[in-house]
């Protein structure tokens, strides 16, 4: 998954989350050095895009066809593209009559706040929290999968490809890899700060890196193994006109997932120098950063599609069977990626519940006089993250349904956090005279990208919640 599409792994993802009694969208009073480039900032860029959404790429390519598989990354990218634009633009704020001085938006919410006003900032965090909680659910999802996955090719190994399907693996159910994953957040969750560790955002890029650089590369070897390029022009052919329009939408819904780095944006612009203009070497750096990143998304999504065809799997890398030790390797680095990732989402919403209820006010002497051990222990700490990992763990076992979660929660939030709130702060920041041209082509790209977005989002919903889930 990326910036939200893929993992925030440029740092804490929103650790400046809406506080109401300080803000970063403040004059400095003591200038901070900051040295980033171009090149630092696309790193920053491709890091945080590249991630676990990659591996369903593939899947939506398949749905999607030779034709609209690819014409839908290359749609999402432009979209990344100018929304990240304009996006940009709204970093820096100079000659505010109230406040005075050059005032740095230095994190999307502050920047909401700033520009838009506090409505609208609760509003966003609506969204905010939605895309937060639903990450969580695809981690837990992703996951479970990888580590039947390990299970799986392990016994291969030992029995042979002939080997019978596991319980698990035959029903499909991953239900008992779901509880493990979520047995260990519960226990990551109580480390304070666990998402601030330096160590962390470096690993879990290397270990995003590596596994994505396998899936493209194992499946671009199966087409030459194969000797032919599978799939067709209209994608994967269904008995239903109308579960073939859900699965498209749900496809869209994958892609837009895996593309937006929205939320972490405005603190990677915090980082560059000037001159020149902080906006301007961000553009660059996100122009060359998505490139970079759909060329790779490309790889992975047409190579998975031209290795499988209609088989096509909703993880590339359950695909594969041979070589073991390599898909083992890599199912390992994507299970220890999301259990720190996990953690990069879920923490901020974690400050935010226990900043409004005082937490510290329900810290209490635990002794156990047997074991030597006397701790103090925070109760509503313990209770409240426990209870909310055990509801992110209980709705991923709800809904099992990998790809169609992804598209959900990709297309559900896209529209009011990757495009709405960037245009309308955009507006704002310069000014835009309603009803000029420049104001029409920004309002033209906002609807539809908005109807799009309507379309995925509906379809995802059909796919996890309709009777005949597709």
């Amino acid at each position: 998954m990326g910036g939200r599409g893929g993992d925030p792994q440029t740092g804490p993802l929103l650790e400046k989350l809406p506080e109401s009694s300080c803000s970063s969208s403040e004059p400095e009073q003591h200038p901070v050095k900051r040295t980033g480039t171009v090149w630092t900032a696309s790193a920053h860029i491709i890091t945080a895009v590249v991630g676990s959404g990659v591996l369903s790429l593939a899947w939506s390519v398949a749905q999607l066809g030779w034709v609209g598989g690819p014409a839908a990354i290359v749609f999402f990218a432009g979209v990344t593209v100018v929304q990240s634009s304009l996006l940009a633009e709204c970093y820096v704020s100079r000659g505010d009559p109230e406040r005075g001085g050059l005032i740095r938006n230095k994190s999307y919410m502050n920047a909401v706040r700033f520009y838009l006003g506090e409505k609208r900032q609760m509003f966003s965090g609506f969204f905010l929290s939605i895309s937060l909680f639903g990450s969580g659910v695809v981690y837990t999802l992703t996951t479970a999968t990888s580590m039947r996955a390990i299970h799986e090719a392990n016994r291969y190994g030992r029995e042979g490809q002939g080997a019978p399907l596991s319980t698990a693996a035959a029903g499909g159910s991953d239900v008992y890899y779901m509880l493990l994953f979520g047995l260990a957040q519960a226990v990551l969750s109580q480390i304070p700060d666990f998402h601030n560790m330096a160590w962390l955002s470096v690993f879990a890029a290397v270990m995003s890196f590596f596994y994505s650089f396998v899936g493209f590369g194992l499946g671009a070897a199966k087409v030459i193994e194969n000797g032919v390029i599978k799939g067709g022009i209209g994608g994967i052919p269904l008995v239903s006109p109308v579960q073939k329009v859900w699965r498209v939408a749900q496809s869209l819904g994958d892609i837009a997932f895996a593309y937006p780095y929205t939320l972490v944006l405005l603190e990677i612009e915090d980082t560059l120098r000037s001159p020149p203009a902080e906006s301007k070497t961000m553009k660059k750096a996100s122009r060359a950063s998505i490139a970079v990143t759909t060329f790779f998304y490309l790889g992975c999504g047409c190579f998975g599609y031209a290795a499988f065809g209609d088989g096509t799997p909703g993880n590339l890398l359950t695909g594969f069977g041979e070589p073991y030790w390599l898909i083992d390797l890599a199912n390992l680095c994507v299970v220890l990626h999301l259990l720190g990732g996990y953690q990069l989402y879920s923490q901020p919403a974690f400050a935010v519940v226990e900043r409004r209820f005082g937490v510290e006010a329900w810290v209490v002497e635990v002794e156990l006089p047997l074991l030597g051990w006397r701790r103090r222990v925070n109760v509503f700490r313990l209770c409240f993250r426990t209870a909310y990992v055990a509801a992110v763990t209980a709705v991923a076992v709800w809904y099992p349904y990998f790809n169609q979660v992804v598209g959900l929660i990709g297309a559900f939030t896209f529209w009011p956090l990757d495009i709405h709130f960037p245009v309308q702060m955009y507006l704002a920041q310069n000014k835009v005279a309603p009803w000029t041209t420049r104001w029409l082509a920004i309002q033209a790209f906002s609807a539809t990208c908005l109807l799009v977005a309507a379309f995925a989002s509906v379809g995802s919903a059909v796919g996890v919640f309709g009777p005949n889930r597709t």
